[in-house]
C-alpha cells in the first residue's frame, strides 16, 4: 500500500501539503542514478562545480519571498524573520564555494631524489596527496532551520565531487523540493542531487545501502542514536549534529545592556527551537538582580501570535506535542521550587493544547531540575546566580551536551582562559546563537560528532589518495 505524509501547519492546524513517500523502487532508482552521476560529476573541475552551486544560491535569493512564506507555513517561525534564513544560506554556501579550490587542491610534497648510482642514473619521486570524493552523500535535515542545516552538507558535498541525496524532515518536505528545483533550474547534471521523502524505517534501510558512502545527520540525540545504529559495522562515515543545552555566563565586568538584549534574543528566537539557542544563564551575584529585572522586562515585550502577521515576533512551536513537553518541564521546575517571572496571561495567544506557548523565565533554579540539565527546545530559560568564575564553569560543564557556550565580559584574555576550560564545540564572547561558516561547527559529548563548515568541513566529505610516482632515465 502506498504511504503518504501530510505537512500540518502549527499556525492553524491546516494541511500545507501532502506527499507520497518514496517506494523501494524509487529508492533503488535514486541510488542507481546517484552512483552513476557521481562518477561523471567527480570529473568536473572545481570551478565548474562552483558555477552550478553559485547559480543555485541565486535561485534561492530570487525566490526568497515565496520560500520565506513556505518556511513560516511549514514550521511557524514569524514571517518577518524567515527571509533571513535564505540570506544566511547564501552566506554559508558562498563561503564553502570560495574556499573549495584551496581546500580540495593536492597537497604537494617536496620532490624526492634518490642517491645517484651513476652520473646518468638519477631516480626521482613525485609525491602528493589528493582529496577525492567519497561517492554518494546522504543528508538528513531537520525542520527548525530547514535550509541552513541542509546547506551545511549539500554545498560542500557537491563541491567535493560527491552526489547528494537529501532526506528532509516530514515537517518541511517542501524544502527538499526547493533544493531540487534550484539545481534543476541551473542545469545541474541529472542524478547529482536528488531528494527522497522517507519514513524512519525507509531511512534506516537507505543508510544501510552499500552505495551510501557518508551520512550527515542534524537532529535530536535519539535520531542520531538511530542513525549510528543503522550504520553500525558498515565502515561508512557518519556526522551527527545533535542537541544542546547551551549555557551563558555573565561576568561581573559584562556590559549589562548588551548581554540582556543578546541573551533574550538567543533564548527566544525561533521560539527557542535552536540547537545552539541559550537554555540556561549563570549571572555573577553583583549583576544578578539587575540582570533578571532587565531580562524579564524585555521578554514581556514579545508579541506571540500568528506568524504570518507582520507584528508577530514570537510564533507557535512546531506542534502541540513539543509545546506540551515544555509546559510540563516548566511545571515540574516550579513544583521543585523554581519561580516563574512571566505571567502567561500577558500573552493572550498562549493556549494549552495548542502550539502557542508564552515565553517563560525561571529563577530560583538549580541543577536538580530538568530545566537546567535536559534540552527544552522551546521558549524558556533558567537563570542562576553564581559567586565566581569557577562556579560558573563547573555549572556550565555540568551537562550531557556541549555545542556552544557564551561568555559575557570585557576581558578577552579571561574569555580565552575560561573558554579553554569549557567542554563545548564553540566558545562565544559577547555574542551567541550564531554560526560563522569560516569556523568549525562541531559538538562534544551528546551534541554530536564530526565537523561541518570551515576548511575542516571538507575533510569528512573526502578521503585522501596518495600518489607516489617514480621517474628515472631507465624507466
Amino acid at each position: 500500500m502506498t504511504k503518504s505524509v501530510s505537512i500540518i501547519s502549527p499556525i492553524d492546524n491546516s494541511v500545507v501539503a501532502e506527499r507520497t513517500l518514496s517506494s523501494p523502487k524509487d529508492i533503488s532508482s535514486a541510488l542507481e542514478k546517484s552512483v552513476q552521476a557521481q562518477k561523471q560529476w567527480a570529473r568536473y573541475r572545481i570551478v565548474e562545480r562552483a558555477e552550478f552551486c553559485h547559480k543555485a544560491i541565486v535561485y534561492f535569493e530570487d525566490n526568497s519571498d515565496d520560500i520565506a512564506r513556505e518556511i513560516t507555513q511549514q514550521m511557524g517561525r514569524p514571517l518577518q524573520y524567515t527571509a533571513g534564513e535564505i540570506k544566511a544560506l547564501a552566506e554559508r554556501g558562498r563561503h564553502m564555494i570560495a574556499i573549495a579550490e584551496e581546500e580540495l587542491s593536492d597537497i604537494i610534497l617536496d620532490k624526492q631524489i634518490a642517491e645517484k648510482q651513476t652520473d646518468e642514473d638519477q631516480t626521482c619521486f613525485t609525491r602528493f596527496i589528493r582529496p577525492t570524493p567519497l561517492g554518494v552523500v546522504l543528508s538528513i535535515a531537520p525542520w527548525n532551520y530547514p535550509y541552513l542545516t541542509a546547506v551545511n552538507s549539500i554545498i560542500p558535498a557537491l563541491m567535493a565531487g560527491n552526489s547528494v541525496i537529501l532526506k528532509h524532515s516530514a515537517q518541511t518536505l517542501l524544502c527538499a523540493e526547493r533544493f531540487a528545483e534550484a539545481f534543476q533550474a541551473v542545469g545541474l547534471p541529472e542524478g547529482v542531487f536528488q531528494y527522497l521523502h522517507l519514513d524512519h524505517d525507509s531511512t534506516a534501510s537507505l543508510i544501510q545501502q552499500k552505495a551510501i558512502a557518508f551520512i550527515s545527520f542534524t537532529g535530536s540525540v535519539a535520531g542520531g542514536d538511530a542513525v549510528e545504529k543503522s550504520a553500525a559495522g558498515l565502515f561508512k562515515g557518519v556526522a551527527l549534529e545533535l542537541g544542546g543545552k547551551d549555557p551563558a555566563y555573565v561576568r561581573q565586568d559584562a556590559n549589562l545592556t548588551n548581554a540582556v538584549e543578546n541573551l533574550v534574543d538567543g533564548a527566544f528566537f525561533n521560539s527557542g527551537q535552536s540547537c545552539c539557542g541559550i537554555e540556561r544563564i549563570y549571572v555573577h551575584n553583583t549583576l544578578y538582580e539587575e540582570f533578571v529585572e532587565q531580562f524579564v522586562e524585555l521578554v514581556k515585550q514579545y508579541r506571540l501570535g500568528n506568524p504570518m502577521e507582520p507584528e508577530t515576533n514570537l510564533g507557535p512551536m512546531v506542534n502541540t506535542k513539543s509545546a506540551e513537553f515544555v509546559r510540563q518541564q516548566v511545571d515540574q521546575a516550579i513544583s521543585q521550587g523554581a519561580t516563574p517571572c512571566i505571567d502567561s496571561q500577558l500573552f493572550t495567544a498562549d493556549k494549552p493544547g495548542t502550539p502557542y506557548l508564552a515565553p517563560q523565565v525561571l529563577i530560583d533554579v538549580d541543577h536538580s531540575m530538568d530545566i537546567m540539565r535536559e534540552e527544552s527546545f522551546g521558549p524558556v530559560v533558567g537563570i542562576m546566580k553564581v559567586d565566581s568564575d569557577e562556579e560558573a564553569i563547573q555549572l556550565m560543564n555540568d551537562s550531557a551536551y556541549g555545542l556552544t557556550a557564551s561568555l559575557w565580559t570585557k576581558d578577552e584574555d579571561k574569555a580565552i582562559e575560561l573558554g579553554n576550560q569549557l567542554e563545548t564545540g564553540t566558545v562565544f564572547m559577547n555574542r551567541c546563537d550564531y554560526l560563522d561558516p569560516a569556523l568549525a561547527w562541531v559538538g562534544v559529548k551528546d551534541s554530536g560528532r564530526g565537523c561541518a563548515l570551515s576548511r575542516l568541513g571538507y575533510q569528512q566529505l573526502t578521503r585522501p589518495k596518495s600518489f607516489h610516482l617514480k621517474t628515472s632515465p631507465t624507466v
